[in-house]
């Protein structure tokens, strides 16, 4: 039996507004839950880049996102919400996607209120997006996957800040008249005092979209919102995407280096992290214990070798999980 909690078991263990990284393969993923986050985010926007190498511009279709979710979904352990973004089409497509990606293993289907993928601040009528919210809803009924209701609304109209919080709580009331739990976002709130606003009409549970920081006349960045502040308004969770810049400013560090010296000998000593002196990260997915997991069908005591090289023990002080419910 599978000790993977769902995510309503880890909210309602929870008494404290969480970060929620954005994640989009599995790797950033694998190096998400190897720091102890208990649940991640898939970005639609960063899966729009690292698949197809395009922005994210409603280039993603469903299957590209179907095959991902799978794939993230069945290596994770901890629950991988997506991010569906206007569900595809109208109530029949979002229907189809809901229920594809609940079963490619999507712990939550974030559903957005956009009127047009290339002008995501225009929002759809309420009654268009509350019959997408009805059809995420009876596809997901029975299911251990989450609705996040989503609004674009700007915030700093009060016409449609009323609107969009509006619509968001009846999402959540449709859901309690079904029985399940649904979860609200407004994705332009920005601070602790638009969360407030915000709280006064979603009164069910809210999720703080992608947290940002400021510079302070310190000459550092502080965060614009914080876990204790969002906490008492009702906020369960805070997304945060930082996992592809981190890559890619890793990556662009060493090119640079051993570009520049053509050597590889800059990423071996450079370890702030891991402390693993390679070139390979492949030691950081634990690579033994597949083959403890294989010995024990075959009583052998193989060992795993890159082409008879020797990799690097898992890093110590990060989180560990029983490889058997990644296979």
């Amino acid at each position: 039996m599978s000790s993977k909690k769902t995510l309503r078991q880890i909210l309602d263990a929870s008494d404290k507004c969480f970060l929620v990284p954005c994640v989009y393969d599995c790797a950033s993923n694998h190096a998400v839950e190897m720091c102890g986050f208990p649940v991640s985010l898939l970005s639609g926007g960063e899966v729009s880049i690292s698949r197809n190498g395009v922005i994210d511009y409603g280039f993603t279709n469903l299957t590209d996102l179907e095959e991902v979710i799978s794939r993230v979904a069945s290596t994770s352990a901890i629950p991988l919400i997506a991010d569906i973004e206007d569900g595809f089409g109208g109530p029949l497509a979002v229907y189809r996607a809901a229920k594809r990606l609940a079963a490619a293993g999507a712990a939550a289907v974030q559903l957005e209120d956009s009127a047009d993928m290339e002008e995501s601040t225009k929002i759809l009528p309420r009654d268009k997006y509350m019959a997408k919210v009805r059809a995420a809803l009876e596809a997901l009924d029975g299911t251990d996957c989450l609705l996040i209701a989503r609004s674009n609304a700007d915030p700093a109209d009060p016409k449609q800040m009323k609107e969009g919080c509006e619509r968001l709580q009846e999402a959540i009331d449709l859901g309690k008249e079904r029985g399940m739990y649904v979860l609200a976002m407004m994705v332009l709130v920005g601070n602790v005092e638009q969360a407030a606003e915000m709280a006064k009409i979603v009164t069910g549970p809210k999720i703080f979209a992608d947290v940002r920081a400021y510079k302070g006349e310190d000459g550092h960045y502080h965060p614009s919102v914080t876990m204790d502040e969002l906490t008492p308004l009702g906020f369960k969770m805070c997304s945060s995407h930082y996992t592809m810049k981190a890559a890619m400013e890793g990556m662009l560090e060493h090119g640079m280096a051993n570009f520049k010296d053509q050597s590889v000998a800059y990423s071996f000593e450079t370890a702030p992290a891991s402390g693993i002196e390679s070139f390979s990260a492949s030691g950081m997915w634990d690579p033994q214990a597949y083959l403890a997991l294989e010995n024990k069908f075959t009583g052998g005591d193989k060992e795993y070798t890159i082409v008879g090289h020797q990799v690097e023990d898992y890093p110590k002080n990060f989180k560990r999980f029983d490889i058997s419910e990644r296979l």
